[in-house]
């Protein structure tokens, strides 16, 4: 029902919508001289941020054309090299020979990089700035993650166990020898993935796993999600955070965790903030300061575009990872059969990324996985706490680009990347 009536909502605002492009469109006209009293402006303002805050936000492109490769351009082609119903792996194609000749002669080839984006709400496109710091030095994958809502019910179920195969069978398709980067909630499936790969002794498990802000152990520093998590029961969050997709989405009778109640409940965490934030867009908008404007408009704009859960995905995710804490307690069992066992971890490099001011997974959830990756040698670990950053700076922004993605550039070129050795001595 909540899902039909946030619909019902959005096509009821739409005539206003309009009323208010078109009222902004008149009041910005050269030719009328209202537009330039502060009248005029505040008008224009009030419709803006009116017709931006009621939009309907789709899937955002990616924007990424081309990258700086020792201060020489390079064209990059976003490509999907691997794809399933529930997700897509995008390659980042640099053009061959501008990367040839921007690069030292002789050069190995860039170590390859699976960025794991979060199915948390967002689309991948969240990460874009994080992709942009990588390309550079790597050659970038990401999990690009459908939207339950498209997904039509005669294709199945979408859980946790299925998430964990997503991450193996990609770094099958990507070889042996790459490096896994995984931001937020891929946390414990990645490393449960990646603890399965390793005692299998498979040959495309990866050189080193990053983890940055992610809820490895969601008891420690516990945040306001996190206590949310564990005084609802299961019960509850079934009753009340899962809906069925209306028509005429693809999806029309799946049963999901809506992406605009995350956004709902990420807006309401930091409510003053957001009002501030607009407001401030508002006198930005009368100002006519169009630095500050774009800068809002692109940061809103990747904000408000969410993406639906599959029921099972998020129900899992609750109960497994914030309510029992399955892979921190070691009781984590693939498909109800296959205990996970990190400790079964030797020769993959670990590195943990945390901001001080983390809201969403505090201090000492990442680093929880060191505790429970037990045989990994103390020279192939890494932890790094980023000072004066929150959740979305652990991967975005001036400090990510200038002090995080450095430290974790610098550790991943230390681990051989297998398939470019090869390569380099064919």
């Amino acid at each position: 029902m909540l899902y039909s009536l946030v619909e019902l909502n959005r096509a009821a605002m739409a005539p206003m919508r309009l009323a208010a492009k078109a009222g902004r469109a008149a009041l910005l006209s050269p030719l009328n001289p209202i537009g330039k009293t502060e009248y005029g402006k505040s008008l224009a303002a009030f419709a803006d941020v009116f017709e931006s805050t009621t939009r309907y936000y789709g899937k955002p492109e990616w924007r990424i054309d081309t990258v700086r490769v020792n201060s020489a351009p390079v064209d990059v082609t976003p490509t999907v090299a691997w794809r399933s119903p529930w997700c897509n792996l995008l390659h980042f194609k640099k053009d061959p020979d501008q990367l040839a000749a921007a690069r030292k002669p002789g050069s190995p080839p860039l170590p390859r990089m699976l960025i794991v984006a979060p199915l948390s709400g967002h689309y991948a496109t969240l990460l874009r700035g994080t992709v942009e710091a990588f390309l550079p030095n790597h050659d970038v994958y990401i999990t690009d993650w459908s939207d339950a809502r498209m997904a039509p019910v005669w294709l199945g179920r979408f859980d946790l166990d299925d998430y964990v195969d997503h991450i193996r069978d990609m770094l099958t398709h990507i070889g042996g020898g790459a490096h896994v980067l995984g931001v937020c909630q891929p946390g414990p499936p990645v490393l449960a993935a990646l603890s399965m790969m390793a005692e299998d002794d498979d040959p495309a498990r990866p050189a080193s796993m990053t983890f940055m802000g992610s809820p490895i152990d969601a008891r420690r520093s516990p945040t306001v999600p996190n206590e949310l998590a564990e005084e609802k029961s299961f019960s509850w969050f079934e009753a009340n955070m899962i809906h069925t997709v209306p028509a005429p989405y693809p999806g029309v009778m799946r049963r999901v965790y809506p992406g605009f109640v995350q956004l709902a409940s990420f807006m309401h965490m930091n409510w003053d903030r957001h009002v501030d934030a607009q407001w401030h867009f508002f006198n930005h908008l009368v100002e006519g300061d169009g630095d500050e404007t774009d800068k809002h408009r692109e940061f809103y704009d990747e904000y408000r575009s969410v993406l639906d859960l599959t029921e099972e995905f998020y129900l899992q995710t609750i109960q497994r990872v914030f309510q029992e804490h399955h892979l921190a307690r070691g009781i984590y069992k693939y498909r109800d059969t296959r205990l996970v066992k990190p400790s079964a971890i030797r020769d993959i490099a670990l590195m943990t990324v945390e901001g001080e001011k983390d809201d969403i997974s505090g201090i000492g959830q990442t680093q929880a996985a060191h505790d429970l990756c037990t045989n990994i040698p103390d020279d192939m670990k890494a932890d790094y706490v980023q000072p004066g950053v929150g959740h979305y700076g652990v991967f975005n922004g001036n400090r990510f680009r200038t002090e995080i993605v450095p430290r974790v550039t610098q550790f991943t070129s230390r681990y051989l990347d297998v398939k470019a050795e090869m390569a380099a001595r064919a």
